[in-house]
């Protein structure tokens, strides 16, 4: 939609981008010809995706301008900022748990020498590459998106968990009912390497969303909001169903909570499916993206009584973000 504003800073332009690419005519099919072609003269990496058997894994590339250690400074700096435990947390993508997997010779940036890196700062972590490389061999990654799916959110909370002090708390794999939400998901891996001929991933919902209020401010004022958002599901971003996609702040409540507490989270969208296994230990859950939300958050944790507050992300998206310096103001 056209104004004035938007065409300023540039985001009507980048839309009107963005439709066209999307909407030129046969695209799929030119696309999935490019690839098909590629294959047959034994190439493996489309467009920064590695075909690996029946599944795609992004390459992660070099972060730019020593960015992966300036965005560790300001991890530090927040923490220094405000007198609640920060936390970090930075879950490695399948490039590195699934490195196996990889086609001989694909250059992928090491992320466990970064995980190494980032435990110098003395910041409590979470270890989330050692409860992946557990379950390597499981579903815990999209076979053609670059997220982790729900099982592998799971075993994520299970280890966030534990690095809370609260691992005697979480709550097993038994005390779920996993819904299948899709059975024809094609993530972002399909739409970016043309490879369009690998079985849809399944996508499953496992909390249940009783007793939960979720409040969403996508445009300053605050909306009611919703644990799985199945509009999304008949939508090309199927993900987004997870909290309803991206969004400035997000705030989930349990009056019910068993402990009560207020937990925030400084996200990624691999948080978005993540969280939902918090609710039954909070009573209230405070996401704030920082492409979108450009105020001091050590302020916002002292006006909203935060408790604990956690940076998590996966690695390929924690170095390469130039937003995270609005963690330090």
């Amino acid at each position: 939609e056209f104004s004035w504003e938007s065409l300023k800073d540039g985001s009507y332009t980048a839309a009107v981008e963005e439709y066209f690419a999307d909407q030129f005519p046969l695209r799929d099919q030119w696309t999935v010809l490019k690839a098909r072609a590629e294959q047959m003269i034994g190439k493996s990496e489309f467009n920064g995706v590695y075909l690996c058997g029946d599944r795609l894994i992004a390459q992660v590339k070099d972060p730019e301008e020593e960015l992966d250690t300036k965005n560790l400074s300001y991890v530090q700096r927040l923490s220094e900022n405000t007198d609640v435990p920060v936390y970090l947390g930075l879950i490695p993508s399948a490039a590195e748990i699934r490195k196996d997997d990889l086609p001989a010779g694909a250059p992928s940036w090491d992320q466990s020498a970064f995980l190494q890196q980032a435990e110098s700062l003395g910041l409590p972590m979470v270890d989330f590459d050692s409860a992946l490389r557990t379950h390597a061999d499981e579903d815990i990654f999209y076979r053609t998106d670059h997220h982790w799916t729900s099982l592998g959110a799971y075993y994520g909370y299970a280890a966030l968990m534990e690095a809370l002090g609260r691992e005697e708390d979480t709550l097993p794999m038994s005390a779920f009912t996993p819904e299948t939400a899709s059975a024809d998901f094609n993530g972002t891996l399909y739409s970016q390497s043309g490879i369009h001929w690998l079985t849809p991933d399944t996508m499953e919902f496992w909390v249940k969303e009783d007793g939960l209020m979720v409040t969403s401010w996508r445009t300053g004022s605050p909306e009611p909001g919703i644990l799985y958002d199945r509009s999304y599901l008949t939508e090309k971003d199927k993900y987004a169903s997870f909290l309803g996609g991206n969004q400035p702040l997000c705030v989930i409540q349990n009056e019910n909570a068993r402990d009560g507490g207020k937990l925030l989270l400084i996200r990624d969208s691999y948080t978005d499916s993540l969280a939902p296994f918090l609710t039954a230990h909070y009573s209230e859950i405070h996401l704030i993206d920082l492409r979108y939300y450009k105020l001091s958050i050590a302020d916002y944790i002292a006006q909203n009584g935060i408790d604990q507050a956690l940076v998590l992300y996966s690695v390929p998206n924690f170095v390469t973000d130039s937003n995270l310096v609005w963690l330090g103001r």
